[in-house]
């Protein structure tokens, strides 16, 4: 059931030090970490970098004055195929919603949105890893299952 309180609210720079608390009681949950849990300083700049200069949208989903999940899409461009002659995608991530309000159609309203936004923009495809809490709301939204394909690591190096 949706709840009829909840709004969207685009985030600002205004916002860091709010997108920057969730996204960590986030990481703590997904992570199964202990909920005073610290992260490594170059995640947390990166990070607070991507959210103020990122190709990228997030939102909140607001329930008055309370923050009760986030979401965030980001975009990217690659050389446009057959397929998708735009060669604009998406990646959709961090869509999390805070305990209290789980199973009221929060994330499925921040999901609406961002889609919609990607439509403005062009997007032709949007993907995203899900856990298994995520995946019923995903396949409800259109969303198919699909190989990870291959990936390469690379080691971050200091110079």
């Amino acid at each position: 059931m949706c709840n009829t309180n909840i709004y969207i609210k685009k985030t600002d720079k205004n916002d860091i030090d709010d997108l920057m608390d969730i996204r960590l009681e986030m990481l703590r949950e997904v992570n199964k970490l202990d909920k005073e849990a610290s992260f490594d300083s170059t995640l947390q700049e990166c990070s607070k970098s991507y959210f103020l200069n990122g190709d990228q949208t997030t939102v909140f989903a607001m329930d008055g004055d309370t923050i009760a999940g986030c979401a965030s899409i980001s975009y990217i461009t690659i050389m446009p195929t057959f397929s998708h002659p735009t060669g604009k995608r998406a990646h959709l991530m961090n869509v999390y919603t805070r305990s209290g309000f789980r199973r009221r159609g929060v994330g499925k309203i921040m999901v609406q949105f961002l889609i919609d936004e990607a439509k403005e923009r062009g997007i032709t495809e949007i993907s995203l890893d899900s856990t298994e809490m995520g995946h019923p709301l995903y396949k409800s939204m259109g969303f198919n299952n699909n190989a990870d394909g291959m990936t390469l690591q690379l080691s971050l190096t200091k110079q």
